[in-house]
C-alpha cells in the first residue's frame, strides 16, 4: 500500500504528468480509430474496383471513356473486324485503313485484301496499301490505326522518301513519302 500511497502522492505532486498520460492516451485512441476507418474506407473502394472490374468482364457494364482513366481515354467500338462473312470483314478494314489515310491528308495508290493465307486460320484478316502522304501525318496516321477501333496491327511498314530530298524538297512542296502499309485485325466469326 505504501506504493500507491507514493504514486498518489507523486501525482498530487506534480499533476501535469496526470494530464500528460490523459492526453497520450486520447491521441492513441484517436490514431487507433483513424487507422481503422481509413483500413475500411480502403477495403470499400477496393472491392468497388474489383467489382466494377467484374462487370466489365462479364460484359454487364460497358467501359467508362472518361479521361480520369490511369491509360487515357478508351476508345468505344468493338475490338474484333465486324461483319457477317470475312468478305465483310474484309471490306471494314479496307475501308477503316483508306479512311485513316484521307482524313491525315493522304492519297490511297493501291490496296490489296488478304482474306486467305498463313494468318486466316486464326481470324486475322490483313490488307496491304500503298499511299502516298506528308511526312508529319506518317505518325499520326500509325497512332491512329493502332489505338482506334476494332485493335489494328502493323505488321509491315515500309517508307520511301521524295525523290528530291537533296535537292530542298520538303513535306509542304510536293515532296510526299511513298508508304507501303500492312495492316492486319481479327475477325471473329458471328455465332
Amino acid at each position: 500500500m505504501t506504493s500507491r500511497y507514493s504514486f498518489g502522492h507523486y501525482l498530487a505532486r506534480y499533476p501535469w504528468i496526470g494530464v500528460v498520460c490523459y492526453v497520450g492516451l486520447v491521441v492513441i485512441l484517436l490514431f487507433t480509430t483513424w487507422t481503422a476507418v481509413a483500413d475500411v474506407l480502403e477495403r470499400r473502394a477496393a472491392l468497388a474496383a474489383a467489382s466494377d472490374m467484374l462487370d466489365r468482364l462479364e460484359g454487364r457494364k460497358r467501359p467508362s471513356s472518361d479521361a480520369a482513366s490511369p491509360l487515357g481515354p478508351v476508345p468505344s467500338g468493338s475490338p474484333f473486324l465486324e461483319g457477317q462473312t470475312v468478305t465483310v470483314a474484309g471490306a471494314a478494314i479496307l475501308q477503316r485503313v483508306a479512311s485513316a489515310v484521307r482524313q491525315f491528308g493522304g492519297n490511297v495508290l493501291s490496296s490489296q485484301v488478304e482474306l486467305e493465307g498463313t494468318q486466316s486460320k486464326g481470324g486475322m484478316i490483313s490488307v496491304t496499301m500503298s499511299c502516298e502522304l506528308d511526312q508529319p501525318q506518317l505518325q499520326q496516321l500509325l497512332y491512329d490505326l493502332e489505338a482506334g477501333m476494332p485493335f489494328l496491327f502493323v505488321d509491315q511498314l515500309v517508307v520511301q522518301s521524295p525523290q528530291g530530298v537533296g535537292a530542298g524538297v520538303t513535306g509542304s512542296e510536293g515532296g510526299r513519302l511513298r508508304v507501303l502499309l500492312g495492316v492486319s485485325g481479327q475477325w471473329q466469326e458471328a455465332k
